[in-house]
Formats: structure tokens, C-alpha cells, sequence
């Protein structure tokens, strides 16, 4: 018997392993929102809080899974350090260009807050800002408002890209820009607007 449970126990490592492997490639989501919050609270000048996301869950795991993982676990940190790395819980958003923009856009900020809170301009669903209601700007600032919502789409989708390439992924960038999208919203103030399904509503 054990001759055959061990060349399973080794297949099922081998496995993982290459699991671990592939996850490694893909779109780190949660790392991603961690980043997102980060910048938003800077940008936005806010405490950081909780950030929506369910607390994982707990769950038993067998003994001989565990030994199993910690097995390819200690392949994959051997052999595979850079797909390790790439797997790990944060993103770099501290780049020359990152903080550059991330500046740009809390300076901002405090002369888009006030439009934001009257309902004038709101969250779009790619991570950008519109003016959603002219009429509530007043004649002599709507120009300047216009031009600030122009400045800040301009840095927005800046910012996107800035974080992939920071991180080695220029093809991450509009997952980080469709990320933005939802913690944007998941952070703005009651009463501030957003798009969802076409059509514009208050949070």
C-alpha cells in the first residue's frame, strides 16, 4: 500500500506546484484593492477603514494536505523565487511616477471635493470622473470645473498604467483600472454619485 500512496503523494505535490505556478501569473486581485485603498485614502485624505471585503474564512485541513502543500510551498521558494515574488501580498505603488501622480491628485481633490459632495460630478464605471450635473455648478466655476475633471482623467488613467508598469505588468493595467472603479465607489462619502448599469446613483 505505501508503495502506491507515495507516487500519488508525489504526483499531487507536482501538481500543486504547478498550480502555484499559474496562480502566480495571473491578475493579483487582492493585492490590487489593498493598493487601490491605499492610494484613495491618501488621495482623498481619509482614515483607513474597512475596506468592504469579507474576512476569509477558516476551514479544517487534513494533515496530509498540509504536509503536501508545505512540500510545494518549499519546491516552488526553491526553484521558482521570481513567480513566488510575483505572488506576494502587496503591489509597488512607491515609484517616482506613482507618487508624482498620486501628489497631482490629492492636491486636486480638495477643489474637486465640494462638486463631489453637491452631486455636480461623479465615480464613472472605468475609474474616471464626469460631470454628471452642470446645473449644480455655478456659471462662473464651470469652466474651471470641466478642466479639473479633465486634469484628474488625465492623471486617473496615468495612474493605472503607472502601477502595472511599476510592477512588471503593463497588461495589468485595466484590471488596476477596473479595481479603482469599485473601491472608488466602495470609499465615497453617502450621498456622493457613482455609475453602475448605465445610469447614474447615490451612495
Amino acid at each position: 500500500m505505501r508503495k502506491v500512496v507515495l507516487p500519488c503523494k508525489l504526483a499531487l505535490a507536482c501538481l500543486l506546484f504547478a498550480a502555484c505556478v499559474t496562480i502566480n501569473v495571473y491578475f493579483p486581485a487582492a493585492a490590487a484593492e489593498k493598493a487601490a485603498d491605499q492610494i484613495i485614502d491618501q488621495v482623498t485624505g481619509s482614515s483607513p477603514g474597512a475596506t468592504g471585503k469579507t474576512p476569509p474564512q477558516t476551514r479544517n485541513v487534513p494533515a496530509s494536505d498540509t504536509l503536501l502543500r508545505t512540500v510545494a510551498a518549499a519546491i516552488l521558494e526553491s526553484l521558482v523565487p521570481a513567480a513566488h515574488a510575483q505572488g506576494s501580498a502587496n503591489l509597488d505603488v512607491d515609484s517616482p511616477e506613482v507618487r508624482a501622480i498620486t501628489a497631482s491628485m490629492t492636491q486636486r481633490f480638495q477643489q474637486l471635493e465640494k462638486y463631489f459632495a453637491s452631486g455636480a460630478v461623479g465615480y464613472t464605471a472605468d475609474g474616471l470622473v464626469e460631470v454628471r450635473d452642470q446645473g449644480a455648478v455655478p456659471l462662473p466655476e464651470r469652466a474651471a470645473v470641466k478642466r479639473l475633471v479633465a486634469e484628474e482623467n488625465t492623471d486617473r488613467t496615468a495612474l493605472y498604467g503607472a502601477i502595472a508598469a511599476a510592477n512588471g505588468h503593463p497588461e495589468w493595467a485595466a484590471d488596476i483600472r477596473q479595481t479603482f472603479a469599485r473601491r472608488w465607489v466602495a470609499r465615497a462619502k453617502p450621498g456622493w454619485y457613482y455609475q453602475e448599469g448605465g445610469a447614474w446613483k447615490q451612495k
